[in-house]
């Protein structure tokens, strides 16, 4: 996001958020298919725009031949790179029923609790999975849940929202900066907090794998709770004196 902002080309940013779908269908799609519906939309792009052909063939050949490696080189990865539990993790992500007792035990009993809370929720420390030890860590890594038990999807909610208030606020604050620099931070400071943000509620829904993210200025711990909290700090020191930055230029 910060690069973006500054000027680089979101040419980059398609490339690398295609290379990710990818990686995903890799293990999702016989590899044949992918690979031969890639070829077919290339083939189509340069079959109705004949300048595909003059300026962009070689980089295209060689986004192919990219391509072509990663879908046959995901398996050997997979297999021979992650270890154990990292493979348990992407399989427990695709397939929830895989281990639901061993390495899914965490994802399935936090969708229980956050489905078991309906609208309004159970009320403040009434959650019969959290109260009951039945989510591990909930008050860290799995802080979600115990908020959509008991407040419901009515808490979630109201959670998200003040995540995406607060985002909001750190760009503005960020794109009234003078300096590069300050407008640099302020961006860094949003995606470091919107990455946190979508993963921990991700993997507590089952919609990425588990990695041990906390959730930012919810999650138990004072590691956590102080790096935010110092980052917003800096950034709030830099929107302080934007002024002399101004007088300076």
């Amino acid at each position: 996001m910060a690069y973006f902002r500054e000027g680089m080309s979101p040419l980059i940013l398609v490339i690398l958020a295609a290379g990710g779908v990818i990686l995903i269908l890799a293990l999702l799609v016989p590899k044949l298919w992918l690979v031969g519906a890639f070829t077919l939309v290339l083939g189509l792009l340069f079959a109705f725009n004949s300048k595909l052909w003059r300026h962009h063939l070689p980089l295209s050949m060689s986004i192919w031949v990219v391509v072509i490696g990663m879908v046959f080189g995901v398996d050997f990865f997979f297999n021979n790179v992650l270890q154990a539990h990292q493979r348990k993790r992407i399989e427990v992500l695709i397939n929830p029923s895989a281990d639901p007792l061993g390495v899914g035990w965490n994802v399935t009993q936090s969708k229980i609790a956050i489905g078991s809370g309906g609208f309004a929720g159970k009320g403040f420390l009434q959650g019969t999975q959290t109260k009951f030890d039945f989510v591990p860590a909930q008050s860290t890594d799995f802080i979600f849940c115990t908020i959509g038990e008991e407040w419901g999807w009515l808490g979630t909610t109201l959670v998200v929202v003040l995540f995406m208030a607060l985002l909001v606020r750190i760009v503005y604050v960020a794109e009234r900066q003078k300096s590069v620099f300050g407008r640099t931070y302020g961006y860094c400071v949003a995606s470091i907090i919107f990455f946190h943000f979508c993963v921990n509620i991700g993997m507590t829904i089952g919609l990425a794998p588990v990695v041990g993210i906390p959730l930012p200025f919810f999650s138990y711990g004072g590691s956590s709770l102080w790096s935010f909290t110092t980052l917003l700090f800096i950034l709030l020191a830099l929107d302080a004196y934007r002024k002399q930055d101004l007088e300076r230029y």
